[in-house]
Formats: structure tokens, C-alpha cells, sequence
């Protein structure tokens, strides 16, 4: 069976689909490679793109240090989390390098690290790491709210390629509560324009991994204006299939590539500064936590929040109506 794998994900290891002829035929070899279209589906592309980059880091990390990243020892790659924790990278970040670096494993036919890890150096590496950093008081990115925003937009001045889409960004980021990936996932055709504003699709979502998907409204909106702030956007983009929002490149010009989640992230941070804002304190998840902010503050129903927000969390959302009501009726109101 191990064979079998081996060779689906494109390994030497194909001697165990081969016939009693020992060669493939044409009818066989066709099945193998939709098996390993089907594989190379298992997980969202966003993942997938985030798995091959931290790949990409360890890789680099063992040939400067002559180490072999492919099969790599349970113990290299414990040094390679250890590392990742001193470089203040969050837990979850490190998580994610870890199952990047099963999952290439997997792909190229070989037993992750993991598994080869009888004195449970990698599980008691990632513990170690876990316990201090939850002894260790974490600064999340701060929200930015509406009337932060507004003044971030019209910051974005002129009539520019760049100046249109970043507009856009910023008022759809925050209208739609969107997660910097789903952002930067969207085509154009998960956009319908409607009467009272639009409806958005999201294909895939950090809790939609199956990408079962999901239509959200956004409402045209009379402060941030998203509904506007995206036709602007369109009348200059075309209406040619392809990503929502495409990247510029370093002259201004737009390209047919979609935004990177770092861009968006680099995006918010410099229209911050712009307005006086702390730009290390907030980052592309600042919109979304700017949405539930100012839906708590407006005293919107946990429903409607998680409508919109997509968050099946609902002590999550209680974290956001207890932060608006914090001071409302303060014991202390009438005497301090």
C-alpha cells in the first residue's frame, strides 16, 4: 500500500501500480494522475500556498546549516520550531510550519517526521514552546473603526490604479468582515451587484476549508461607501474573469495577479500611518475586528454578527459585546 502511495504523489515508488507487465498502461496512468489532481485538492489553495512558503523557509534553513530537510530528523525539525518560537513567531504560525513541513512529506511518499519520532522530540519541543508563550502576555493588532477608516480612505488620495483598488480594499475589508485570505481570494465572479448594495460570496474561509461556501450582504453603506468605493474600482479593473482585486506592480501599473495577504496587511499598515495611527498595533485583521467592534457598539443581535462575520465561535463575539459594553452603566458612573 505504501508503494501505491508513493507513487500517486509522484515518488520513484511506483513499482506497486505496476502490472504483471511491468509497465503502465495509458488507461491506468490516466487514473493515477487524477487521483493525485483529487490529493493536490485535499486542502484550500491558500493553504496550500502558506504550506509550500514556510517549506520554502525550512528548506532554506537546513542547507545553510547542511542539514536534510527531505526526510528530515524529528530532531532538525524541533531545532527548526525552536527557532521559529525565538524569532517571536505566534503559536500558530508554528503549528502551521510544522504540518507544511508532514504535509510536503506526505506529497513526495515519505513518513512525516512526526511519525518517526519515538522519544517524542518534536511533541515535547512544540509543548515547551506552547507553555511559554502562553506565560507570555501576547499584544493582539488593535481594531480600526469606522471613523478611523474613513480618514485612512480618504487618504488614499487621487485617482490613481492604486489609490481606486486601495480604497476599495479597505472599505469591502471592513464592510464584509473579511479575513485578509478571503480578501485576496475573491474573484470577480463571487460579486453580485444588487439594489441595496451587494452580495458577496466566499468560496473558502478558515472555517469553510470544504469550501461549501457562503453569501454574505454588504449594504452600499453611507459612511464607508463600500458599495461605491467598488464600483469605482471595477469601472478601471474591467470586467474580465479573474481576481477581484489584482496587484500592482512597482510603476502603478495593474497586473493580472491577485493581492497577496501581505500585501493587504503592508496596505492597512501605511494608510495608518498616514492618519497618525500606530502601524505595528493594527494589520488586515484590524477591519475584521473593526466590523464586530462597531456591531457590538451598535447593539447588533449575535446572529447578524455571526451572519456577516462568519465566526462559529459565539464566545468569540461575546468578547467583542463585552469590550463595547465595558463602560455602559459603570458602577462607578456616578461618583468617580
Amino acid at each position: 500500500m505504501a508503494d501505491d502511495i508513493g507513487f500517486i504523489v509522484g515518488t520513484p515508488k511506483d513499482e506497486g501500480l505496476v502490472p504483471l507487465g511491468q509497465t503502465i498502461p495509458p488507461q491506468l496512468a490516466a487514473e493515477i494522475e487524477v487521483a493525485r489532481s483529487y490529493r493536490a485538492r485535499s486542502k484550500a489553495a491558500n493553504t496550500v500556498r502558506a504550506y509550500d512558503s514556510d517549506w520554502r523557509q525550512f528548506e532554506e534553513w537546513c542547507w545553510t546549516r547542511d542539514l536534510e530537510p527531505m526526510p528530515a530528523m524529528p530532531e532538525v525539525v524541533a531545532t527548526w520550531l525552536a527557532s521559529l518560537a525565538q524569532a517571536g513567531r505566534a503559536d500558530s504560525t508554528i503549528g502551521r510550519n510544522l504540518a507544511a513541513i508532514a504535509w510536503h512529506h506526505r506529497q513526495a511518499g515519505h513518513v512525516t517526521p512526526q511519525h518517526r519520532d519515538p522519544r517524542d522530540v518534536i511533541a515535547d519541543t512544540l509543548a515547551g514552546i506552547r507553555r511559554e508563550q502562553r506565560a507570555r502576555p501576547t499584544r493582539k493588532k488593535s481594531a480600526i473603526l469606522a471613523a478611523d477608516l474613513v480618514r485612512m480612505i480618504a487618504a488614499a488620495e487621487g485617482q490613481s490604479l492604486r489609490a481606486i483598488r486601495d480604497r476599495a480594499v479597505m472599505a469591502l475589508g471592513l464592510a464584509a468582515a473579511l479575513r485578509r485570505s478571503e480578501l485576496v481570494a475573491l474573484q470577480l465572479a463571487d460579486l453580485e451587484l444588487v439594489r441595496e448594495g451587494l452580495k458577496l460570496t466566499i468560496r473558502h474561509s478558515k472555517t469553510d476549508q470544504e469550501g461549501a461556501g457562503q453569501i454574505i450582504a454588504v449594504p452600499s453603506g453611507k459612511v464607508l461607501k463600500p458599495g461605491a468605493r467598488l464600483n469605482e474600482w471595477l469601472s478601471v479593473r474591467g470586467g474580465e474573469a479573474g481576481p477581484l482585486f489584482y496587484r500592482t506592480d512597482a510603476q502603478g501599473m495593474m497586473t493580472k495577479e491577485p493581492m497577496s495577504d501581505r500585501s493587504v496587511a503592508r496596505l492597512i499598515q501605511r494608510y495608518a500611518e498616514k492618519v497618525g495611527l500606530d502601524p505595528s498595533a493594527v494589520g488586515a485583521h484590524s477591519l475584521r475586528s473593526g466590523f464586530l467592534t462597531e456591531a457590538a457598539k451598535a447593539g447588533a443581535s449575535l446572529p447578524k454578527m455571526q451572519e456577516v462575520s462568519r465566526q462559529k465561535k459565539v464566545e468569540v463575539l461575546l468578547g467583542y459585546v463585552r469590550d463595547a459594553a465595558l463602560f455602559e452603566n459603570h458602577a462607578g458612573e456616578r461618583f468617580l
